[in-house]
């Protein structure tokens, strides 16, 4: 192919069966299986499993998983200390970073990728992979608590996912609810084919590099306000907002200045995101519970998204999973500035999913480019320019 295709789009970079979009309906698949029956019937490390192994497990390997899960939750005392020396007002996502890349230093076992040889020992890949999904979740409700001074308390190995994540953040058992929303957005936000995160992750798997290093490739591709730290974009522009009434001269004025309205339009979908729908009605859920009282925001999401489908659905261009995704988030007490490393824990399962994959039949990425420079030309001495 000679053509040049401003990011790569519609370029096929490589053949998975983990998951795929239809654009046009608006569905997404995991391994087969439409996201709203996972989101209604399955949990987080069901959802992970069936990613990583291609099938949904039985009860005993499920409950293997989850028992690795909740016994690899600790993180040594010297990530901790780590941490502590980052500046405290350092973004959760530029903080995940750094840990994550830090891992391998305390955790080594990279035997297996010290040749050019693909990696065939599926005992490794799958340790590696436990380690790292379980010790996300600990390392970003950490930061809550060390970046305001305090110690973090110690991950429960007698809760969900879900639920020791809140509990770590919040420092106390949530509320069923709340914890059962959160599985929800975690099995939501796992995987979503060759995205940005998930190509940063396969080139730098295809070198064999080291699965820390594959997921910190991913977190600072994902950290980019045109990814996954659209969702804190969202609420920020939600409260610029300020009420319903404000939301279609604010729309058209970012659209007649041809600015981004976050949390809308997707490169794959032509219509509503299916995860945006499950969010939307997650949030619903919550207010129902609380009372029936709507969120402000809500409100003005609302309308923006009525505004928008006014103006834009021919080009289709409807919400994606940014747009509620943050509101919910923010309901539930969450720091807007935690809501991507939330996004970075859930999307690790896929990336590691990507990463076995990339690694069953690897070859490194090498691309070609389109050369505009100047032509062939002879050096001059400095003295003569």
């Amino acid at each position: 192919m000679s053509e040049y295709l401003p990011g790569l789009a519609g370029v096929p970079a490589t053949k998975s069966n983990i998951s795929d979009i239809d654009g046009e309906k608006g569905v997404l698949y995991y391994r087969g299986y439409p996201i709203e029956q996972l989101a209604k019937h399955s949990s987080f490390e069901e959802t992970s499993l069936l990613l990583l192994d291609g099938e949904l497990p039985t009860t005993a390997k499920l409950a293997e998983f989850d028992s690795q899960l909740r016994e690899n939750r600790q993180v040594k005392y010297h990530i901790r200390e780590l941490m502590k020396a980052l500046p405290a007002t350092g973004h959760p996502m530029e903080m995940l970073q750094t840990a994550v890349a830090s891992l391998s230093m305390f955790y080594p076992g990279n035997e297996c990728l010290t040749s050019t040889e693909m990696c065939e020992d599926l005992n490794y890949i799958h340790n590696m992979t436990v380690k790292i999904i379980a010790r996300m979740g600990t390392i970003v409700a950490m930061w809550q608590h060390l970046r305001h001074g305090y110690e973090p308390p110690v991950p429960r190995e007698d809760l969900t996912y879900a639920e020791n994540f809140l509990y770590m953040l919040n420092r106390e058992e949530p509320d069923p609810l709340l914890a059962h929303i959160m599985d929800v957005c975690l099995i939501l936000h796992a995987e979503h084919t060759i995205n940005a995160s998930t190509f940063s992750a396969l080139v730098t798997a295809s070198t064999l590099s080291s699965p820390y290093s594959v997921i910190t490739a991913a977190i600072g591709t994902l950290s980019g306000p045109l990814h996954g730290g659209a969702n804190q974009r969202v609420l920020e522009m939600l409260n610029d907002i300020g009420s319903p009434d404000k939301a279609e001269a604010y729309v058209d004025e970012k659209l007649a200045n041809k600015q981004v309205i976050w949390g809308m339009g997707h490169r794959e979908y032509k219509t509503k995101d299916p995860r945006a729908i499950i969010l939307q009605g997650l949030v619903a859920e919550l207010m129902e519970a609380r009372g029936g009282d709507v969120n402000p925001l809500m409100e003005i999401a609302l309308e923006v998204e009525r505004v928008v489908e006014d103006r834009l659905a021919h080009k289709g261009v409807y919400p994606n999973v940014d747009f509620y995704s943050g509101i919910l988030y923010h309901e539930m007490g969450i720091p807007a500035d935690q809501f991507t490393a939330i996004f970075a824990i859930s999307r690790t399962a896929g990336w590691l999913a990507h990463w076995r994959e990339q690694l069953a039949d690897n070859r490194i990425f090498r691309p070609t480019q389109m050369y505009i420079g100047s032509e062939p030309r002879e050096f001059v001495p400095i003295g003569r320019r």
